[in-house]
């Protein structure tokens, strides 16, 4: 299954929702975390100090200068608090605990973990690693330098060759699968562009070089995690830190991993159709990887042909700082139905769509992408309800058609009242078929994980502006259809409402 079949059998519609008769089969959900049994555990130190960074700059900031950079493991321990660490915790009468993390995920499923491959480190020594959320440590899985073979999958990427580590995000297909099924593999990339969206956040507030990299041989990196990439595989790659160097020395030799872990629930789904659309939009080769890479470009809109607004930016922006936003994000469960200002709005999509220093993208500062954003404004002082098109290039919303469009908002979330309720609801659009012809079947990926950053993006941006934000789920092709004749040819990648949060009622 290519992946655009896969893309076409996960879709929902008003009819596949109505017909669904899936249940969610508690006694077998799966633990939202992975632990290795037998591996000592390396605590990550606690009581970092909080950087002073400004929110909205660092999350708009697609980069920062590639100059000599080596975090040491206070550094890290920072970029795995913010990115994947454990933000708060919740008890409820039943005695059950429920820890959220920092980047928001599909269903609190929290089906992607981090690992860390490094050279020697100040505090922590070479090997790769894997990040326990659940005790705030580090678990060695080999010892050793191995970034020069994470730099040979990625093939000749410069930010590879010269990067002090590299996290690596990898998803357990079932942990998301329990609930979603065959579509939570878009979820893999949903959920890790929120953690992506974060830490390049990070990185660039702490002055880290960052680079996403999704050009890799997959084999390979799944092989140095000692992934199943049945069960789990790796998805992104982030070059972290710069220590220029005329060669890696040679890794040690890449052994079979065999490290037992706790069993995720008592027995597992399978849904092949995820494996299928994985193995599709795998890179096999170092060759495939090269030609991959040499098409990287950008999707240009055509030139606005309505009424246009052009953004009108915050003068004077709050200066809460980003940790405080990460530490008190989370996903908006009500909205108060009261309007934006057109300059938040206008700030809000700045933040959010500055650029992401990519592989797969030309230039860290690019005024565009694989992706679109389409909006529907219920409510936006100094802007007309209705539906528009954000034009990255030239800093302005073009209106496609003006009206009162909250119940169609509500309708095209799955009947979510967050969608009618939100001040604004941004959709992620990409025009797949010519992405797929350019980029193979990995363009799905690249796709995918783009308008999941963007959306990461505009929840901290919310969050650093007092509003509130979440993703949502949505019909695909109605949301194409809304849009259109402007998104013929489109297909949704994501969805993120924003608005003023409204707090819930207590009870008596």
């Amino acid at each position: 299954m290519d992946a655009r079949q896969y893309h076409e059998r996960t879709k929902h519609s008003p009819a596949s929702v109505q017909a669904d008769r899936h249940f969610l089969d508690w006694a077998i959900q799966p633990l939202p975390f992975k632990i290795y049994r037998g591996l000592e555990p390396i605590p990550l130190p606690h009581g970092f100090a909080e950087s002073p960074a400004p929110a909205l700059p660092a999350i708009a900031c697609p980069g920062t200068p590639r100059v000599a950079s080596v975090p040491d493991l206070r550094a890290l321990a920072r970029l795995c608090h913010f990115t994947a660490g454990i933000t708060r915790r919740r008890v409820y009468p039943d005695g059950r605990e429920f820890a959220f993390r920092a980047a928001a995920c599909t269903g609190a499923l929290y089906h992607i973990d981090v690992y860390l491959v490094c050279g020697d480190l100040p505090g922590l020594g070479a090997g790769v690693y894997h990040f326990g959320p659940h005790d705030f440590a580090l678990r060695r899985l080999r010892p050793g330098d191995y970034r020069a073979v994470v730099a040979e999958a990625a093939v000749g990427e410069p930010a590879a060759v010269d990067a002090s580590a590299f996290l690596i995000f990898a998803s357990t297909f079932w942990r998301n699968a329990w609930k979603y099924r065959a579509r939570a593999y878009r979820h893999c990339f949903w959920d890790t562009g929120t953690m992506l969206a974060n830490l390049l956040a990070v990185t660039a507030a702490d002055r880290i070089p960052a680079r996403l990299i999704l050009g890799f041989v997959d084999e390979t990196i799944n092989r140095l995690l000692g992934l199943d990439a049945e069960r789990e595989a790796a998805v992104s790659l982030v070059a972290i830190g710069h220590q220029p160097q005329d060669r890696l020395a040679p890794a040690p030799p890449l052994r079979a991993l065999s490290l037992e872990t706790v069993p995720l629930s008592s027995r597992e789904v399978d849904y092949p159709a995820i494996r299928a659309a994985h193995a599709a939009s795998s890179l096999a080769t170092a060759e495939e990887v090269h030609r991959w890479r040499q098409k990287a470009w950008l999707r240009e809109l055509p030139a606005p042909s309505g009424p246009v607004f052009p953004l009108r930016p915050l003068a004077d922006p709050p200066a809460t700082t980003l940790d405080r936003t990460i530490l008190g994000r989370g996903s908006a469960r009500h909205f108060a139905r009261v309007a934006l200002a057109f300059e938040q709005l206008s700030t809000l999509l700045i933040a959010a769509t500055r650029g992401v220093p990519a592989d797969f993208l030309p230039g860290e500062d690019q005024a565009g992408g694989l992706t679109h954003m389409y909006l529907i404004v219920n409510a936006v002082d100094g802007l007309p309800p209705g539906a528009y098109v954000y034009h990255r290039s030239r800093g302005a919303l073009e209106l496609l058609r003006q009206g009162a469009f909250r119940r169609e908002a509500g309708f095209l979330a799955l009947w979510q009242e967050l969608g009618a309720d939100a001040s604004v609801n941004c959709y992620m659009l990409a025009e797949l078929d010519p992405i797929l012809q350019r980029l193979g079947d990995r363009g799905y990926r690249a796709a995918q994980l783009e308008a999941a950053i963007i959306g990461g993006k505009l929840y901290l941006a919310a969050y650093a502006l007092g509003l509130g934000a979440t993703g949502l789920t949505f019909f695909d092709d109605e949301v194409t259809r809304f849009f259109s004749p402007h998104a013929a040819g489109q297909s949704v990648m994501f969805l993120a409402a924003v608005g003023p949060r409204r707090a819930r009622r207590r009870r008596a």
